[in-house]
């Protein structure tokens, strides 16, 4: 296991629901962390959040106040850090879409900060979190992503003698996270009785909270600098959800919203020249690495995938079913959930 004793780490966006539940996993199983800092601009949840891990229990702990767009103020926080670990952004695609400038200043401009702020102070290791939208992207969420991953992956090339490395993780719709379908879906259903479909064809990658953290803690353990890491997941059909969940619900079409797929990709077949499997995950290496593809092959005993490979919610080999989701629901979402 990745060994944090008398490291310090921060998270941007810690106060979101993966930030959360790193910051749950973290303290659990590294109590010697020396110092975890939760990095956001909104007071009121950094405020509930210090109720859930009160410093009198979890002395590591720090909450400070920021924004990924203020460069100054990331160069301060991340004074004495050695790893970060970059969750913020603006993720809401509709919103993206209605106030493009503000999505590009927090995901591109907060991207470019970050980067910039780990090479004036002493970051190692960098996390950052992409999106199955950043791949073939349609919208401009996916776009910001997509650009914010090759300012992660391009910053390896000019560390010069730095011994940091970027990487980035990308996976499909967190389970039960702020803003996803499944507690859109049981709200809807205890207020209105109806569950809006989209489109009746709609599928989705489906990831758990704690998968999304396994996966930042492996790149952080085992990244080399410039890999795109991405899971072997399930896929779920948006009418499984739906009938998992309200079976005597009404369900109306209602169409996509702006900038919507319906099936969402991770790795194209334009991806698969630099794709490597590893068992559990998939890896797009960067075209441009400062270590040798061999030692890396050799190391993690990566397999190429054939030409042509392409990796999609809609023709994924793994699916959730009904009776799955409803489990999953029950354990990830909503304890109370019948099953």
């Amino acid at each position: 296991m990745f060994d944090l004793k008398g490291k310090s780490l921060l998270i941007t966006g810690g106060t979101g629901s993966l930030g959360k539940a790193l910051t749950k996993h973290i303290l659990s199983k590294h109590p010697e962390i020396k110092k975890l800092v939760i990095f956001s601009r909104d007071e009121q949840k950094q405020f509930q959040m210090a109720q859930e891990f009160p410093i009198t229990e979890f002395p590591q702990i720090r909450f400070f106040i920021g924004d990924v767009r203020d460069k100054e103020r990331l160069v301060r926080a991340f004074q004495h850090i050695d790893y970060v670990i970059h969750a913020a952004a603006m993720k809401h695609v509709h919103i993206a879409e209605y106030n493009p400038d503000e999505c590009i200043k927090t995901n591109i401009g907060g991207a470019e900060n970050v980067v910039d702020a780990c090479f004036k102070t002493k970051v190692t290791r960098v996390v950052a979190l992409s999106t199955d939208k950043a791949c073939a992207p349609i919208n401009l969420y996916g776009a910001t992503k997509l650009t914010s991953d090759k300012l992660f992956i391009a910053a390896n090339n000019i560390k010069g003698e730095n011994p940091i490395r970027f990487s980035v993780v990308r996976y499909g719709n967190v389970m039960g996270s702020n803003g996803s379908v499944i507690p859109f879906f049981i709200n809807k259903k205890k207020e209105e009785g109806k569950l809006p479909i989209t489109d009746p064809n709609m599928t989705r990658f489906n990831i758990s909270l704690q998968g999304g953290v396994d996966m930042v803690m492996h790149a952080l353990e085992h990244a080399w600098g410039g890999e795109l890491f991405v899971p072997k997941i399930p896929s779920y059909k948006i009418m499984d959800v739906a009938n998992a969940i309200g079976p005597e619900c009404e369900k109306p079409v209602v169409g996509i919203r702006p900038g919507e797929k319906v099936h969402e990709e991770m790795i194209t077949p334009s991806d698969s020249f630099y794709t490597y499997d590893l068992g559990k995950y998939y890896t797009i290496l960067p075209a441009t690495h400062m270590w040798k593809l061999e030692d890396y092959l050799s190391k993690f005993k990566a397999k190429k995938v054939p030409l042509g490979f392409s990796y999609n919610s809609g023709e994924n080999s793994d699916w959730e079913t009904v009776e799955t989701l409803r489990k999953l629901i029950k354990e990830h979402v909503d304890s109370n959930f019948k099953v």
